[in-house]
């Protein structure tokens, strides 16, 4: 069944010095142009990803987030940085828009001790301390709980934090996802449940597994806020995220997003892809996110050639330097493998 989709850092202050600072709505306009530098970020990483996969550079699972850039990097305008973000295996795109240093990114992809993981984590599995970023889950729906737990801490710490939960269309059909939602409005938690529904759980069509296709319907049926948004468009992202942010930090409990988008690739590099028809795809493509809104800021006058040039310059090079600094990287010592996987076990007998 094909659908209608109608319905359904590097700074850039050398693109942003081409044009000029006495403009009107300046703050406006470099804050649309960060955007569209992260979106570009992001494609460009998965791109090299996929590139590197192929050369055989990066091993495991890959699972790319070509098309849905918009969300991740919309709802990342919401988020301070004191708060938590647990992602899918589909992180990528999550981590980097969360301030994960691209070079430490693409290390943890080719499993060096410099990545952001130390290497342990690889493509399904990031994680990073310093930007609060817990996963990286391998399991669907796994981060639901996790998510529910860290804002359970931030309550009883009277915290003024939130957490971000990013989790793909199939984790609803999940107990834990049942399970959070309860929770989370019985207590009141401030957590943002950011669904990114891209129509396809790995192979099956949605309404081949749900019911209810409505699935802000379904958090609504726990009496949680919940509205669909339109997650090909960075800026309703943002300003959907935004608002129950803010809700979730005035003690309002948590809320959902369904962020109605679509993956241009195969749900892995392994999928065969037989599900969907490429015209489907090809239907979709119109509302890439990156398109679309470079063509809005060049209606508006807030991009031109020369910023847009530099936009992708500034991001080659920061990808460049990301594929040197993990081929330069180094691999974990076979005798260290154990390592924080068992703690050792004191035998007062044995040190008398």
């Amino acid at each position: 069944m094909t659908s209608d989709p109608a319905k359904t850092s590097l700074p850039v202050e050398e693109g942003l010095r081409q044009a000029d600072a006495t403009t009107p709505g300046r703050a406006h306009r470099d804050h649309d142009l960060l955007l569209l530098h992260d979106m570009l970020r992001i494609r460009r990483f998965e791109e090299k990803c996929a590139e590197l996969y192929s050369a055989g550079k990066i091993r495991g699972f890959l699972h790319l987030y070509i098309g849905e850039e918009a969300i991740a990097v919309g709802a990342m305008q919401a988020l301070g940085r004191d708060d938590a973000v647990v992602a899918t295996y589909r992180e990528h795109g999550h981590a980097l828009a969360r301030g994960i240093r691209a070079d430490q990114l693409m290390a943890e992809m080719y499993g060096k001790r410099e990545g952001c993981s130390g290497g342990r984590g690889g493509s399904m599995h990031v994680f990073d301390a310093h930007t609060r970023f817990y996963g990286g889950n391998a399991i669907v729906g796994g981060g639901l709980p996790v998510a529910v737990g860290l804002a359970l801490a931030d309550k009883m710490q009277q915290r003024p934090r939130v957490t971000a939960c990013f989790f793909g269309d199939g984790a609803v059909a999940e107990g834990e996802f049942h399970e959070s939602l309860n929770l989370a409005a019985l207590w009141k938690l401030p957590v943002l449940f950011l669904c990114e529904n891209n129509l396809y759980a790995m192979g099956t069509r949605l309404e081949r597994a749900q019911s209810q296709t409505d699935l802000a319907a379904k958090a609504r049926s726990y009496r949680i806020p919940a509205e669909a948004v339109d997650g090909m468009d960075v800026l309703a992202v943002e300003s959907a995220t935004r608002r129950a942010a803010d809700a979730a930090r005035r003690g309002e409990g948590p809320a959902f997003l369904e962020c109605r988008t679509y993956r241009f690739r195969a749900h892995s590099m392994f999928d065969a892809e037989l599900y969907r028809d490429k015209a489907e795809v090809e239907a979709w493509k119109p509302r890439d996110p990156i398109t679309t809104f470079t063509s809005r800021l060049r209606e508006r006058g807030e991009a031109n050639d020369a910023i847009l040039a530099a936009l992708e310059a500034s991001v080659a090079d920061e990808i460049d330097l990301a594929v040197r600094f993990a081929e330069g990287g180094t691999w974990e010592p076979v005798e260290e493998l154990l390592n924080d996987v068992y703690t050792p076990v004191e035998h007062p007998e044995r040190a008398s």
